[in-house]
């Protein structure tokens, strides 16, 4: 099998992008792409790292990210799994993208930009919730914000609200791969009221 090995034959490939492939790129937030990002509950945080890249689902139930200023924005870390992996990554090497989702449109907004991690109290303050306020808050400097073509999200009709038979569940799934020690139908059953005691 040839590979593509050079970006000059990369681009010969592809061609020359549209216009408004190109003229959609900012370097703030303007502001309809406030509007849109301070819409979305929902983003994917992508990062790299020595180990390599990792990308870790965000979701709030309001806007996922706050705005600090124009190239700002501010990203809580909620409860998770713990592992950090992204945090780490951040740590050390400071670039991260954000792919902003809203339920129900086939449009994405990205955003790509340097990200910091900070633990300052007055910042965790401000997202706080029910007396618990994230361990961290990640910020992320802007370099550009666009929006994705939908061709992906019209292909795959992810809104179509479909349901999917046989979806292994988590606990199905962790019990595979450490051989029944972990998860099973007992993981499944705790899970609901575990999250809804750990969602914050």
């Amino acid at each position: 099998m040839e590979l593509i090995e050079t970006i000059d034959a990369l681009e010969a490939h592809y061609g020359t992008p549209g216009e408004a492939s190109l003229r959609k790129v900012a370097t703030r937030l303007t502001p309809l792409y406030r509007q849109w990002i301070m819409t979305s509950r929902f983003c994917v945080l992508t990062t790299v790292g020595p180990e390599g890249t990792d990308g870790s689902p965000r979701g709030d139930d309001g806007p996922v990210v706050t705005e600090l200023d124009p190239q700002t924005l501010a990203l809580p870390d909620w409860r998770g799994n713990d592992r950090i992996d992204s945090l780490r990554n951040i740590v050390r090497d400071g670039r991260v993208s954000l792919m902003f989702m809203v339920a129900g449109s086939n449009n994405v907004v990205r955003v790509n930009g340097m990200g910091a991690v900070t633990a300052d109290e007055g910042l965790r303050a401000r997202f706080a919730r029910d007396g618990k306020v994230p361990r961290t808050v990640i910020l992320i400097t802007i370099a550009e914000v666009y929006t994705q073509c939908a061709r992906a999200l019209i292909r795959s009709r992810l809104w179509a609200g479909e349901a999917v038979p046989d979806l292994p569940s988590v606990g199905q799934i962790l019990a595979e791969v450490s051989a029944g020690e972990t998860g099973g139908p007992d993981y499944d059953a705790a899970w609901p009221e575990r999250a809804a005691k750990t969602m914050w």
